[in-house]
């Protein structure tokens, strides 16, 4: 058996850390979408949504258990665009015999999702119960574009 010295086969510069992998998946997407796509905190994850058509109401239905929904979440439309932001704090205090005990979770939850055409943003309405924001947003009937034909000619 020898002793050979082996060189790291993988550069400390090109290991995937989770944080670099969020970083380059916002890069990527920023490509697609604009700048203005991903450019949230790093510890602001996408949050766990559910959309669905209901009597011609677009219903966004998001999971965001313990929060307060006055204090700590935040819904804006910008652009033809709802934004759903919450931001959770929980700490607990224990006092022991064998010492003093606290423990924390605190982060920020986001999501982005387009209108539908010709939404307004005054006729939207968010309630919250039971762990659940519930957004819904009226959707106008469909109004039928004309199709043209455009005739091609030779040059």
């Amino acid at each position: 058996m020898s002793l050979v010295k082996r060189e790291n086969a993988w550069p400390l510069d090109l290991v995937l850390t989770e944080d670099r992998v969020d970083r380059m998946f916002r890069d990527m997407f920023r490509g697609f979408f604009g700048e203005g796509w991903g450019d949230w905190p790093a510890d602001a994850k996408p949050m766990k949504v559910e959309e669905y058509l209901e009597d011609g109401t677009c219903v966004i239905r998001a999971e965001l258990p313990g929060i307060d929904p006055e204090k700590d979440v935040d819904i804006t439309v910008a652009d033809g665009v709802l934004h759903l932001t919450a931001t959770r704090a929980e700490r607990s205090e224990e006092e022991r015999p064998e010492g003093y005990r606290t423990e924390f979770h605190y982060g920020s939850l986001r999501r982005s999702m387009r209108l539908p055409e010709g939404a307004r943003a005054d006729d939207i309405t968010a309630t919250y119960s039971d762990g659940i924001l519930e957004v819904r947003i009226p959707a106008p009937e469909e109004v039928e574009t004309p199709t043209a034909r455009i005739p091609v000619t030779r040059g």
